[in-house]
């Protein structure tokens, strides 16, 4: 078999939904995985959803992701131009329509909009399509020129026949036949001259000598008319790999509504590239040992598209945030709080160490936004409830409290030390002294200067953040609570 040569070809639409990012990704994994070439097209032949800076956006997810192409618009590998509508200049799309008239296998079509209308609706799918009644294909060839020669605007149509079947075979699904009754006579070059999406994609791909075709399975229902495309030409087929819906945790088809439908929506929200592309690999393929964290090379290794499941893969989005987790705690410190400290400075305002807040919440925090809610309090107490100081497992209510924070805080308040080694002893020593458990006498402070009930550190960590000042400031607010309670 010729070397793999898979292709990412999407339309400069907008963000990189989740679903393109997970094509780009298995055809990059195909290919890598057996020493093969990953290409870059772009499909903008759709003009009227053409977005302006969308290519910038493919290019740049492309090298975040990793997904680094070997042939493309700034890699010329042979077979450019890479931009469909750069390809369209050539000609290429009307010489291999015009090919395909010759052949019998197309024709040209005149019909305007208003004849259009008149003709019958289907539901197919769920979709109302108009099925074309291969009016024109009884125009003569003397008809058809004498039209083209008065300038009357056209289309070019595939012209499938009213019986028998096609078949095609994907390596998921295998062989899959249909009645070409099924099949409408679909348009291959438009009134505005542009070729449509599929016609040009089956062009594409044989001339850039594309060997697996991975796609998502909407495409299932077009794919009889994609082969019936290459049985035209005399051409040979892809493999076809065609992969599972996303959906959400509904079950619904993964949309813009659900806020995190897009590779930049996740960076925006605090995700990591690399856990995206991590997570992303398992929504519809599992490795063999049913392990869930890979780097990219381990993909390229362990990747094996016969894995690829044909049920819709659900977008878990807790799961996600779970195994951004686990690559937060395994992050270089420093990469870590290049990301952090944005987030940090945000939020804090006053002269804090930021990396020993840090360090703090590394292990404690699913995504980089989980920061604020851990680290809000040291800028200002927050309200808080006396209820917070009652702890069955430590013992400790308000009244214990009480007495808790009043002994404590001459002894803080003499204390001129104030790093955690020297408050930590200075507390064991209070603890001691006072024979009761740790907890007893941590429990109340780390309220006092908290006033949260959960935190990223322990009451004298905090307390050397803070400072003397601050945490006397804190303790006799919370004596003062304590006591109007």
């Amino acid at each position: 078999m010729s070397k793999i040569r898979t292709r990412f070809a999407p339309s400069p639409t907008g963000r990189m939904h989740v679903g393109n990012l997970r094509s780009a990704l298995y055809e990059y994994l195909i290919a890598k995985h057996d020493g093969g070439e990953f290409m870059l097209r772009i499909e903008d032949t759709d003009q009227e959803r053409f977005v302006e800076g969308a290519v910038d956006i493919i290019y740049r997810t492309m090298e975040k992701t990793g997904l680094i192409h070997d042939e493309g618009p700034d890699k010329d590998g042979g077979f450019g131009p890479y931009v469909q509508s750069e390809r369209m200049k050539t000609g290429i799309y009307m010489e291999y329509a015009k090919q395909l008239v010759e052949k019998g296998e197309a024709y040209y079509c005149f019909c305007d909009k208003e004849r259009l209308s008149s003709l019958k609706s289907e539901v197919v799918e769920g979709k109302e399509i108009t099925v074309y009644d291969k009016h024109c294909l009884g125009l003569s060839k003397e008809e058809i020129e004498a039209n083209l020669a008065a300038g009357k605007p056209f289309v070019i149509r595939q012209n499938i026949p009213n019986e028998g079947t096609t078949t095609f075979h994907d390596e998921l699904y295998g062989d899959i036949t249909v009645d070409n009754a099924e099949l409408d006579d679909m348009i291959l070059i438009k009134s505005d001259g542009y070729p449509t999406y599929n016609f040009a994609n089956v062009v594409d791909d044989h001339t850039m000598n594309i060997t697996h075709v991975v796609r998502g399975n909407e495409y299932l229902s077009s794919s009889p008319k994609y082969q019936r495309l290459y049985d035209a030409f005399g051409w040979e087929s892809p493999v076809y790999i065609h992969l599972p819906l996303i959906t959400d945790e509904n079950h619904k088809k993964l949309s813009k509504r659900s806020g995190h439908s897009s590779f930049e929506d996740l960076i925006e929200q605090g995700f990591i590239t690399e856990a995206i592309v991590n997570y992303i690999a398992l929504l519809g393929w599992s490795p063999e040992d049913n392990r869930e964290i890979f780097t990219l090379d381990e993909l390229v290794k362990d990747f094996d598209y016969h894995r690829i499941s044909k049920s819709p893969a659900v977008f878990d989005y807790t799961k996600l945030k779970w195994m951004n987790g686990e690559y937060i705690k395994a992050m270089d410190f420093d990469a870590f709080y290049e990301m952090a400290e944005p987030v940090l400075k945000e939020v804090l305002k006053k002269d804090f160490d930021l990396k020993k807040i840090a360090e703090m919440v590394k292990t404690r925090i699913e995504v980089f936004p989980d920061i604020k809610d851990h680290v809000d309090f040291f800028e200002e107490l927050p309200e808080y409830d006396v209820a917070m100081y009652t702890h069955k497992k430590m013992k400790t209510d308000a009244v214990t409290s009480l007495e808790v924070l009043e002994e404590l805080y001459p002894i803080f308040e003499a204390l001129d030390d104030y790093s955690n080694d020297s408050l930590y002893k200075t507390l064991l020593e209070y603890v001691e002294k006072k024979g009761c458990k740790n907890g007893y006498a941590m429990w109340p402070v780390r309220t006092a200067v908290s006033g949260k009930q959960m935190t990223p550190a322990g009451a004298t960590e905090i307390m050397e953040i803070l400072g003397k000042e601050e945490s006397l400031k804190r303790i006799k607010v919370g004596i003062n609570k304590l006591k109007n309670a």
